[in-house]
């Protein structure tokens, strides 16, 4: 799998495992609520809550939070309300990284942001200086035990995947951003094992980062993960799955 989604499922096996679990799930509810509120309380109308309603599932987030979520959006139950920010910058080693920020206070976002960043070799770039190295595309991973690769091919490709890719740790399923809809449905509809599904920026290359290096990049992506009001951190590095595993 691509660095991005390895780390992606990395995470979600930590919130696994210890007290992240509850940043993970305030993430994902936070998400549902954003988009309820931008574009509307029905999933038939609104894409974007679909994903988020996706997501908070395939992260185990119960039902009754989901809908509480959707009803503070739509104004129905009291909530605060969220600045979206994106954020460009740099890692140790030159990788491009781009964090999306959810957030009731921009000044004490971009303060944390850039504390983050300084302190692991990062640090904040100028808008535009690395999203062109980055493509919008439809990311779903699942255990590789839990169906068939040749399966899972035919079934998300005939709805509109453009690439299925196996590893030992999973399956990986790349989308055109206006297909994830469907072929999330066509996934759903199978016996795979949902481990992730997100609309993802997926890098158009990679930065190969190996020791000392690739530390500090992992220890960034765990600082900023802690943020609580840092949604997704995409970056291209390339670190061997022996580090990642560890990290895990």
């Amino acid at each position: 799998m691509s660095g991005h989604s390895k780390w992606s499922t990395i995470k979600h096996k930590k919130a696994a495992n210890d007290s992240r679990r509850g940043k993970l799930f305030s993430k994902l509810i936070k998400e549902v609520t954003a988009a309820a509120r931008i574009g509307g309380g029905d999933v038939d109308m609104n894409p974007r809550l679909r994903t988020a309603i996706a997501a908070a599932r395939s992260g185990n987030v119960p039902s009754d939070n989901i809908e509480k979520a959707v009803l503070r959006g739509t104004g129905e139950l009291e909530g605060a309300t969220y600045e979206e920010i994106l954020y460009e910058g740099y890692g140790p080693g030159g990788v491009a990284m781009m964090i999306e920020v959810l957030t009731d206070n921009r000044n004490r976002a971009v303060a944390a942001v850039r504390h983050a960043l300084t302190k692991h070799e990062g640090r904040i770039g100028e808008r535009g200086c690395v999203a062109w190295a980055f493509d919008k595309r439809g990311l779903i991973v699942v255990t590789s035990d839990s169906i068939e690769e040749e399966e899972l091919f035919m079934i998300a490709v005939e709805a509109g995947a453009e690439d299925v890719t196996a590893s030992e740790t999973g399956i990986e399923i790349l989308t055109p951003f206006e297909m994830f809809d469907s072929v999330l449905t066509a996934v759903q509809e199978t016996s795979a094992n949902i481990q992730l599904a997100e609309i993802s920026m997926i890098p158009q290359n990679t930065v190969k980062l190996e020791g000392k290096e690739a530390e500090r990049m992992l220890r960034l992506m765990d600082a900023l993960d802690d943020l609580d009001d840092v949604q997704k951190v995409y970056a291209n590095f390339d670190i061997p799955d022996s580090l990642l595993e560890a990290a895990a």
